[in-house]
């Protein structure tokens, strides 16, 4: 069972009644839900994730104190802390008196503010380019099972994907930096016999193709241990999963740097493609540097147009 099934299940047998017979009174107010940092959040737990931080707790969210005093909410806090200790086999963290830093009774407003730094999901375009992408992942990540107040749903859809000029920022950047690293310093380190450098540069390759391929699927990365794990079940370019992990976990001797070469081109190939296919590029060419500057031209915000191209990167 997956870490949100088991929570969910919980909240359904013993968390529902609770709140419907305890605080009827501030149920409207309410949403509860499994979302923000954790493998499970993201439905990547396995048997490995149950080793820490693998329980059968959940979130209520409450809104600021105007609307739920403190005392109703310390007094939901101790109610959340009696709920059983031990469930379908799965036993459940000690908490204090005031919940937990992942499960447990949150403000809407602090839990977002402590993520992105926003209370409200209002980011202007500076923050945009800022916020860790890894952040954004995990503030619209997992389940709300219900959101009477509606607040919760309110802000994550505004943080569901980035602005597009956004997106186009970001996506000039990594292209820059894959024609870089994978398109021409690759092979030049290796004319000089610096392997270890080489293999740098595909470690940056592979980074920034890894950026791109979520960005042109409309999706936020998450942290680096599960970008491989992300990657595989993207819509589009996701077959490149296989090949960017042979490339980062192969040897630069001989026919292998050839065969490398060969497979970042493919991969910068099928990048371009999908640049062509979104209508992103005017450039017509298999240099990753030239579409970079090409997909830039096309942001319409003038200020993060003419900013470096690096500088969401």
């Amino acid at each position: 069972m997956k870490g949100i099934e088991l929570s969910k299940a919980f909240f359904e047998e013993y968390g529902k009644p609770m709140l419907e017979n305890d605080f009827s009174d501030i149920l409207e107010y309410l949403a509860v839900g499994v979302f923000g940092s954790g493998s499970e959040c993201f439905g990547f737990d396995d048997e490995v994730s149950r080793d820490h931080d693998f329980e059968p707790g959940f979130c209520i969210f409450l809104p600021d104190e105007d609307i739920v005093d403190r005392k109703r909410a310390f007094q939901l806090e101790r109610a959340y802390a009696k709920l059983p200790r031990e469930f379908m086999g799965f036993k459940r963290s000690l908490m204090a008196p005031v919940g937990g830093a992942r499960r447990g009774v949150l403000r809407t407003s602090e839990f977002f503010e402590e993520k992105i730094g926003s209370k409200t999901g209002e980011l202007d375009k500076f923050e945009w380019l800022s916020i860790p992408e890894q952040s954004l992942a995990e503030a619209t990540n997992g389940e709300i099972f219900f959101d009477n107040y509606g607040e919760i749903t309110k802000i994550r859809e505004k943080l569901k994907r980035y602005p597009e000029d956004i997106r186009l920022k970001k996506l000039a950047g990594n292209l820059l930096l894959m024609a870089q690293s994978g398109q021409y310093n690759y092979k030049r380190c290796l004319s000089h016999g610096e392997t270890a450098a080489a293999q740098m540069a595909v470690f940056e390759f592979v980074k920034s193709a890894a950026q791109v391929i979520f960005l042109l699927n409309n999706e936020y990365q998450p942290y680096y241990k599960w970008t491989f794990r992300a990657l595989r079940n993207l819509e589009k370019l996701s077959l490149n999963a296989e090949i960017m992990e042979f490339l980062i976990t192969s040897s630069n001797d001989g026919e292998m740097a050839e065969e490398k070469y060969y497979a970042i081109e493919g991969i910068a190939a099928d990048v371009i493609d999908e640049l062509i296919e979104q209508n992103l590029t005017q450039a017509i060419c298999g240099d990753l540097e030239k579409h970079a500057y090409s997909l830039n031209d096309k942001i319409a915000d003038s200020e993060i147009r003419n900013m470096h191209i690096l500088a969401a990167v």
